[in-house]
């Protein structure tokens, strides 16, 4: 059977080329939005963490119908983090819209994903989006992206597969970069006449790849997947099985509800068929990878077996001294079930137990992976510490090897030589060097944990009009130990409220991170020391009143303004003996030991046992 009245593709693109706005005008352009309904920008980013960073990090679904065809769309994550979820995502489709930034052209992320869909052999419909950009590079970025599919390894259909020209945020699309747009329907023609019917046998047996989670209070969890065969109907028992548990009894379910998306809204149904998209409930412990089969043929479909995490933080109880003032959830146990609840949902997320009963090890995709999930809680009413992040090493054939980073880094011409000179400091090999404009991108191979801390240097190198992507690019030998941090830390030596007197006497010994009137405690880190050691500050310190009147007494005490963290920014600060305090209100950096005697003998004693080894 072809369900030729039915289409399902993903849009892969990278971070901000536009994807989430052209699925806006592809659902105004097919009327699912009445003629006065106010409708917000970027509609399929959902969450308030997409929509200030302006990226996607969960996978949405929705679908169109133009004329007789109703089209699935699958928006998928841009960024490689959440990678995990663009791998699993691509088992729901028959094709691919590659969406590329007609200024910028394709980039690492694209590639990412972009093999992952040429793997399972999926038809590509190209589309070059922002074509009116004044800095477009139509011609150039055309051959960009051929030279992408040639690396790729791409067949010849896939060589010869259908370009298109679009601007998403005027709703225009057309064949030919030198002629103008009327609306998006040469990009719907495509995608109907170009991406293959889904194909199956309806009468056999059920099988449905669950291929994405849900969850709500009163079905309990949520599975989305499309039908590989068969038919499901509302009442029917089946079994959960999966590929790579072969020996596990099949699980009894019977479909409770089931719904079909339809524009943004999810819409009952009563039945479904090969091809269809669905969300179902009925299963109570289902989870991302399970097939959902016929009691009379329980085969379990093979699942893309996801990449495995390359990086670890260590989460625990906040036991500062500030600890329950701000947050709702302090407790070990609540901090335990926040983050196993979390792995149900995330595919690409690993939580174990840490060393002792407070702490956890969370292991993830990359930096921004963990730091979201660390923003998210915080916004929920947790308060926990972070450790600083370290990558997972492995043993290859005996060799002990670490994950790497391909990253990409377009920059003014002028600031490369700082910019080549600092990687070259953190062991990053040069791949490629090409001028663009006035412009240079250049492409390093570079050790994940030589880049802890970079970006915030990056920054500053390029006087912030430097780009900087990074996708993993497999594992090496590794290449021993790096310095990625020369600066030290500036220590309050006492609990109180800072004040003008004591961060003035404070900021001559380096950059201040609070301002006057803000409670610190002992141990919490105040400031940085630009040489490479801690100091003990007093930023509490209260000046002395007395009854004799000095020449300096009516000095005015200037502060400079003081440099205030973001989560990123935190864990890139951080070195192996400091740690982040995370509240619903605030970032706070601290010292592992607060006390400060004690953590001078410590650092006494370290330093001792390294000049004997």
């Amino acid at each position: 059977m072809v369900r030729t009245d039915l289409r399902n593709i993903a849009i892969i693109a990278h971070v901000d080329h536009g994807k989430t706005t052209l699925v806006d005008e592809m659902l105004k352009q097919c009327g699912e939005y009445h003629e006065n309904q106010q409708v917000t920008e970027r509609v399929m980013d959902s969450g308030d963490l997409e929509r200030e960073r302006g990226i996607t990090i969960l996978a949405k679904n929705t679908s169109v119908i133009r004329g007789d065809v109703r089209i699935n769309i699958v928006d998928t994550p841009g960024h490689a983090d959440f990678g995990g979820e663009v791998e699993r995502i691509l088992k729901m489709v028959n094709g691919v819209l590659l969406l590329v930034d007609a200024g910028e052209g394709p980039m690492p992320q694209t590639r990412f994903v972009l093999g992952k869909a040429m793997e399972l052999g999926h038809k590509i419909i190209v589309v070059i989006n922002k074509i009116d950009r004044p800095d477009a590079r139509l011609e150039e970025v055309e051959e960009e992206v051929l030279e992408l599919l040639l690396e790729l390894d791409a067949t010849d259909e896939q060589l010869d597969s259908p370009m298109i020209f679009c601007s998403g945020r005027a709703g225009t699309a057309s064949l030919s970069p030198y002629e103008k747009g009327v609306n998006l329907d040469p990009l719907f023609n495509t995608i109907i006449d170009y991406i293959p019917a889904p194909e199956g046998d309806s009468d056999a047996p059920l099988q449905l790849l669950v291929s994405s989670i849900d969850y709500n209070d009163y079905v309990g969890r949520i599975g989305i997947g499309r039908i590989e065969r068969g038919t499901a109907k509302i009442g029917d028992e089946a079994v959960v099985v999966n590929y790579h548990d072969p020996d596990a009894t099949p699980k009894k379910m019977k479909l409770v509800s089931m719904f079909e998306f339809d524009g943004l809204d999810r819409v009952p149904a009563q039945s479904a068929t090969v091809g269809d998209i669905v969300c179902f409930s009925g299963a109570e412990d289902i989870t991302i990878g399970d097939t959902i089969a016929s009691p009379l043929d329980p085969t379990p479909l093979e699942f893309v077996k996801v990449s495995e995490p390359t990086m670890e933080m260590t989460f625990s109880v906040n036991d500062s001294p500030f600890a329950g003032r701000e947050g709702k959830f302090v407790t070990s146990r609540q901090l335990r079930e926040r983050l196993y609840k979390e792995t149900l949902r995330d595919v690409s997320l690993r939580v174990a137990d840490g060393e002792t009963t407070d702490s956890f090890k969370v292991a993830g995709r990359g930096e921004m992976h963990l730091s979201i999930l660390i923003e998210t809680m915080r916004r929920e009413g947790y308060e926990l510490t972070c450790s600083t992040p370290h990558v997972l090493y492995k043993e290859i054939d005996g060799v002990k090897c670490e994950p790497m980073e391909r990253v990409t880094l377009d920059v003014p011409s002028e600031y490369v030589g700082a910019v080549v000179e600092k990687l070259g400091q953190r062991k990053g090999d040069l791949l490629e060097m090409n001028p663009v404009g006035s412009r240079m991108r250049i492409e390093y191979s570079i050790p994940s944990r030589c880049l802890f801390g970079y970006r915030s240097e990056f920054l500053t190198a390029t006087r912030g009009e430097g780009i900087m992507n990074a996708i993993f690019d497999g594992y090496q030998p590794y290449r021993g130990e790096v310095t990625m941090r020369f600066t030290g830390s500036l220590v309050a030596s006492e609990a109180g409220e800072t004040t003008r007197y004591g961060l003035y006497n404070t900021q001559e010994r380096g950059n201040l991170f609070v301002g006057p009137q803000t409670p610190v405690y002992e141990g919490m880190i105040v400031g940085e020391n630009p040489k490479n050691d801690d100091i003990s500050v007093n930023p509490c310190k209260k000046k002395q009143l007395t009854a004799i009147r000095s020449a300096g007494a009516d000095e005015k005490l200037l502060l400079t303004p003081p440099i205030i963290f973001s989560l990123e920014e935190a864990i890139e600060f951080i070195t192996d003996d400091e740690l982040i305090e995370v509240t619903p209100k605030s970032i706070r950096l601290r010292k592992k030991i607060l006390n400060t005697e004690l953590r001078m003998k410590a650092m006494m004693k370290a330093r001792r046992e390294a000049e004997k080894s």
